[in-house]
């Protein structure tokens, strides 16, 4: 069974939904256009990525979808031709040979007729193309006339030693720069990881003693409460006992007058 472009997949798939054939050939499309040279003003390989993504979500949904490894290696493929066209869209060359670097091309060709995926290949040609720019960007040259002339140099006559050395030498310092500003943003990295870790574990002392300062207040503040209600239970009992034994007197004290009165009133006729 002779492969068709796009209708078979590199994996033996015999019998797929129309959704899947429509996929793989769009897929198909979209890596050749990447290859390609672009216009800047070239917008339709955005939107077939964007129905990529939307027939993908479709397969996922559907009863009879693919194998989980054949969806994974779809998603890996779009998610790459995504990836490489938000790369695109940055205005720095070490931006974008940065943002290609976390890129992940397929690992399985689209088809039989494919020997290498066709996304690793678009993932070289652009890694080359962002290490020619930034060599550019570093000589003070012009990125888009100077390939064109090192491709005619080299068909018409060759690379030179000298060519070759000179080239070797420009491209390690390239990378060495690339490298530094790698090893730079790795150590800004670490040293933000590193404060932010000294400041976590100051702030967390500090709410330890915060709370173990609250904790002891409110003990304190359990125990006051707690004599004090004791202490309003005995100062109303002593209330209680000084009222009584103070009635009690008063009461006395009548009595007595009351009594001493009655006396001096029978007393006083008797001695006139």
């Amino acid at each position: 069974m002779a492969p068709a472009e796009g209708a078979e997949h590199h994996w033996g798939v015999m019998a797929a939904s129309r959704l899947e054939l429509n996929l793989v050939r769009l897929l198909c499309r979209c890596e050749a256009m990447a290859a390609e040279k672009r216009d800047p003003d070239e917008w339709r390989l955005e939107k077939y990525v964007g129905a990529l993504k939307d027939m993908l979500q479709a397969l996922k949904a559907q009863a009879s979808k693919p194998a989980s490894e054949v969806l994974n290696e779809y998603s890996r493929k779009v998610d790459f031709l995504k990836g490489m066209l938000q790369a695109e869209k940055l205005t720095s060359s070490s931006e974008k040979a940065l943002a290609n670097q976390f890129l992940a091309p397929g690992r399985v060709p689209t088809t039989a007729r494919e020997r290498v995926p066709a996304t690793k290949t678009v993932h070289l040609q652009s890694r080359a193309r962002y290490t020619s720019e930034m060599r550019s960007e570093l000589l003070g040259t012009d990125s888009s006339e100077e390939p064109e002339l090192d491709v005619r140099k080299r068909t018409a006559s060759g690379p030179t030693p000298r060519d070759e050395k000179q080239s070797a030498a420009e491209l390690d310092l390239v990378l060495q720069r690339h490298q530094n500003l790698q090893e730079k943003l790795a150590e800004e990295m670490l040293g933000l990881a590193r404060s932010l870790k000294t400041n976590t574990l100051a702030a967390q002392s500090v709410i330890k003693k915060d709370n173990q300062t609250l904790s002891h207040s409110l003990k304190m503040a359990d125990q006051n409460l707690e004599k004090l209600k004791t202490e309003s239970e005995r100062l109303e009992q002593h209330t209680q006992k000084s009222v009584n034994w103070l009635l009690w007197a008063m009461l006395i004290v009548v009595c007595f007058i009351f009594i001493s009165m009655i006396l001096f009133i029978r007393i006083m006729p008797k001695l006139k």
